[in-house]
């Protein structure tokens, strides 16, 4: 007992000699699907000399720091023992009202019971891997896809198949095949203002897929963080619509209200499938910041959301109008680009033969970062697509950015 004592205090003695090897999962062996491009996007976007077209990331401008300020302040005061404590492991309560009744108001039948807050949506995205994927699972993706639910879905290593991308919406045609023939767990989309393309599935298209998908066991996964940032259009009817409890609604406050506070949530109501996501979910963090979600659902409760979404969607219309008259502008004649009715970001093609790649590097040796389609996509490499996004970049900023990007490309095709 004494040696034993003496090994664990005596640490200024330790031997460093033999090298330690961790043990590790199979699952965290695997390599890291097209390396750490969401690091990499969050590092370009802080860098003070670099104009950053990267990342997805809201405009701080659109933040409301002096009314979180005050929310925090009347939280602390009024209920600061009760925040500061552990909380239910489905979320706030009054939050969890806030959302059902948000969604009952767009025709969309949602209990509170049914809605469980998790930390961001990344955290559903992880859940619902949990509950489906086993090695060599098939599951059904966009292609291209949002870049980070690719990247989770790859640790559990499942058979991933994709779909294309049409302007309207998933390949219906491609889609029911897969369906028919591979009977995958679930289909994960982004109907609205998709990422990375910035697309949005029209109403047929939603209703072709949903009819595809009635009687099979496949789940629909409707991941909607852009759909209230819509500044043109008509919002197109919501998949849980049409398929019931065969949907689970992915949602988020990132793109809204604050991405640091880390609040999104899921919609399953499938009893016996969310007793399950509850249970896994409370073995990976026990419940997410109930602090958070009090001054969340202070700061909702005494100021109109919707209010609030039309300040920032009339800054974003402003941003894509005036970044796709910059590429009208500048860029050689041969690039195609999505015109997107709402979100933050859009999808350009070059011509065949150009790399979005070699763009990519070419423009940051002039100080400009953006991202190239390959990491959306599962298998396609050296693609002519990359993705610009418009919501956190001053309007000098996207006209010089643009501007190098045409140059770029300018010299790459003289090439």
């Amino acid at each position: 007992m004494t040696d034993m004592n003496v090994k664990q205090n005596d640490f200024s003695g330790t031997d460093t000699s033999s090298p330690f090897s961790p043990q590790l999962s199979a699952r965290m062996k695997r390599p890291d699907f097209q390396g750490d491009f969401t690091g990499m996007i969050l590092s370009a976007a802080e860098k003070d000399d670099v104009i950053s077209f990267a990342g997805g990331l809201p405009n701080p401008v659109s933040f409301p720091i002096q009314e979180f300020r005050e929310a925090a302040d009347r939280v602390l005061s009024e209920n600061g023992a009760k925040a500061l404590q552990y909380g239910d492991a489905m979320g706030y309560e009054p939050l969890r009202e806030y959302l059902a009744e948000r969604y009952r108001k767009q025709g969309i039948p949602v209990s509170s019971k049914e809605i469980l807050i998790t930390s961001g949506s990344q955290q559903a995205l992880q859940l619902i891997g949990a509950a489906f994927l086993d090695d060599g699972s098939p599951i059904l993706l966009e292609d291209p896809s949002y870049l980070a639910a690719l990247q989770l879905f790859h640790y559990y290593a499942p058979s991933i198949h994709t779909v294309p991308l049409s302007e309207d919406g998933a390949d219906r045609t491609e889609f029911a095949r897969i369906i028919k023939e591979e009977n995958p767990r679930f289909f994960y989309t982004v109907p609205n203002f998709q990422n990375p393309t910035g697309l949005t599935y029209s109403k047929q298209a939603r209703m072709e897929i949903a009819s595809i998908l009635r009687g099979t066991n496949t789940l629909l996964i409707e991941d909607n963080p852009y759909g209230d940032l819509r500044f043109s259009g008509n919002a197109p009817i919501s998949f849980a619509s049409l398929l019931g409890t065969q949907c689970i609604l992915l949602g988020s406050f990132s793109k809204t209200v604050s991405p640091g506070m880390r609040i999104g949530w899921l919609v399953c109501r499938e009893k016996a499938l969310l007793k399950r996501l509850l249970s896994y979910k409370q073995s990976c963090d026990i419940h997410s910041s109930l602090f958070c979600q009090m001054i969340l659902h202070e700061y909702l409760s005494s100021h109109d959301l919707d209010t609030h979404i039309t300040k920032i969607t009339a800054l974003y219309k402003q941003k894509a109008q005036w970044m796709i008259s910059c590429m009208e502008r500048f860029f050689p004649d041969g690039i195609h680009f999505t015109r997107p009715e709402g979100g933050m970001s859009l999808w350009v093609t070059l011509p065949d033969g150009m790399t979005a790649v070699d763009l990519a590097d070419a423009a940051l040796e002039k100080g400009v970062a953006i991202v190239a389609g390959d990491p959306f996509y599962e298998k396609r490499r050296k693609v002519s697509s990359f993705r610009l996004n418009y919501s956190n970049s001053s309007d000098a900023e996207i006209e010089q950015g643009i501007r190098i990007l045409g140059d770029c490309i300018r010299k790459i095709m003289a090439h």
